[in-house]
């Protein structure tokens, strides 16, 4: 046991780096640095959280020897590594665009809640027994609901956070109801063990109502169709660099965990989604949920005039194209998820950060702010052209080949000949929609004429190189997509 401990230690140095950044932000915000300058104590918070992130990710590259630790409390496999590499790299982009923030004057406090939620994000990908599952899932989403709610001086921020902590503790009690009766059909708390005890179940009553109360906690994390309702008022009240945490490092690991407790936790019960062919299971359950996101998620996004509510209703589109990788399983279904996750989280990050720029000296996100953006700033209206036609699935960007990639393991998932074609064709034909409402941002930065009073925009050179290098990366995995997807395969067949 003593040596366990030790290996656990050891393996949980990344964690333990940005738990330790955390209480130093803290530190040198509240007692070297108090009453001085707000941006000054933002520069050195980030500096100090960058400097973790890179750290962590230093120990993250070493190759590891693949870990299964008491009980699945901590999983360690090239995969779970990549992932959580991509995550502080997520976090670092976070933290630089949170220094032009003028959220709040608790500058220490926030940014240790973007680390600290993280290290939530990190635990929830490296796991795979219930109850570290479910202390990592609250670890991250409390401080999730703190970071929205930090701009005190709206009350869009105070009524968003609260729609959020209420939605997210209905929806952790009915994933821990669910937890509770699978504990109970099977008396395991590890997702392997779990699974080969429900093969001989079957589809117990108790095993659907427990599958269907885990899905419901998880697709509140990911803002699927019926569980969606807190994302859009959070997308815009929140602060924006807490928005850009919640549409991408949130993203990343509640996918990567559903796909895990779905592949391993319910193997053996996923059914049929194939058309005129449903078989009971977590895959027709997953695809109704896919199908219904993306109807809603493109449709409502047609109708709005704010750029944090498009995006939000985009994310929720972009959680149902998720889900169909999710529902294709085996390697290819969750290889291309996780390529599809990790370049949209890259995507959502920038544009949020050109939504910031454009924000701090128009004063509000509407889409007539970014009329003339093209002219006013150059550089951040071509990047917000590579997000957007990236979320668009348009080559040669990353998101076409997310896309392409995560329809092709749908359309040849199963069993039956046609496997889940229906739900492909569904999500084509949304994308041509979704196609509709990005194009039309891109006219106002592009064909309409500016303001009158609208000058060139003053951007930060830190704020204007990270963008840049989102956008860059876009483009690169678009233009070369087996640097991620190849690594991917690699870290997939290395931790088997």
């Amino acid at each position: 046991m003593i040596s366990n401990y030790r290996a656990l230690l050891a393996l949980l140095a990344p964690e333990t780096i940005l738990v330790v950044t955390a209480l130093l932000v803290l530190v040198a915000d509240l007692g070297l640095l108090r009453g001085r300058d707000p941006r000054r104590r933002a520069t050195v918070a980030a500096m100090l959280g960058g400097l973790g992130c890179f750290l962590a990710m230093a120990f993250l590259l070493q190759p590891p020897e693949p870990r299964n630790l008491l009980d699945g409390m901590l999983v360690v496999n090239p995969l779970t590594q990549l992932v959580k590499q991509y995550l502080l790299f997520i976090t670092f982009g976070t933290l630089i665009l949170a220094v032009e923030s003028r959220c709040t004057c608790h500058v220490g406090e926030y940014f240790a809640l973007l680390i600290l939620a993280t290290v939530g994000f990190m635990f929830m990908v490296s796991s795979e027994n219930l109850l570290m599952i479910f202390v990592s899932l609250e670890l991250a989403s409390l401080s999730l609901y703190i970071l929205t709610a930090f701009a005190r001086q709206t009350l869009a921020s105070a009524e968003a956070a609260l729609k959020y902590y209420l939605f997210g503790g209905l929806s952790a009690a009915f994933m821990l109801f669910g937890m509770s009766l699978l504990y109970g059909l099977t008396g395991e708390i590890h997702l392997a063990d779990i699974a080969d005890h429900t093969r001989s179940l079957g589809l117990d009553p108790l095993l659907i109502l427990a599958m269907a109360m885990i899905v419901v906690g998880l697709g509140f994390k990911i803002a699927a169709v019926p569980f969606q309702l807190w994302a859009p008022d959070v997308y815009q009240g929140a602060p924006v660099p807490s928005a850009a945490l919640i549409a991408s490092g949130s993203k990343v690991a509640s996918f990567f965990l559903l796909a895990k407790v779905a592949m391993v936790g319910f193997s053996g019960l996923e059914g049929s989604g194939g058309w005129g062919q449903f078989q009971a299971g977590w895959v027709p359950l997953l695809a109704v949920l896919a199908a219904f996101s993306i109807i809603l998620g493109n449709l409502a996004a047609l109708a709005q005039q704010s750029l944090k509510r498009l995006l939000a209703y985009s994310a929720i589109a972009h959680a149902g194209y998720m889900l169909t990788g999710v529902v294709a399983g085996g390697e290819s279904g969750l290889v291309s998820l996780l390529y599809y996750v990790l370049t949209y989280a890259l995507t959502a990050v920038g544009a949020f950060g050109v939504v910031d720029v454009v924000e701090a000296q128009a004063g509000d996100d509407r889409l007539s702010s970014f009329a003339g953006l093209s002219r006013r700033a150059p550089l951040m209206s071509f990047c917000l052209l590579v997000f957007l036609l990236s979320l668009a699935g348009i080559p040669p960007l990353a998101g076409f080949f997310g896309k392409f990639y995560m329809f092709s393991a749908a359309a040849g998932a199963g069993q039956h000949q046609l496997g889940m074609l229906w739900l492909v064709i569904l999500a084509i034909a949304m994308s041509a929609v979704s196609l509709y409402y990005y194009l039309q941002v891109l006219k106002q930065v592009y064909v309409s004429a500016p303001a009158p009073a609208a000058g060139r925009l003053v951007i930060p050179l830190p704020v204007q190189v990270v963008i840049a290098c989102l956008a860059l990366s876009v483009i690169i995995l678009g233009c070369f997509p087996n640097l991620l997807a190849g690594k991917l395969l690699l870290a997939f067949h290395g931790g088997h």
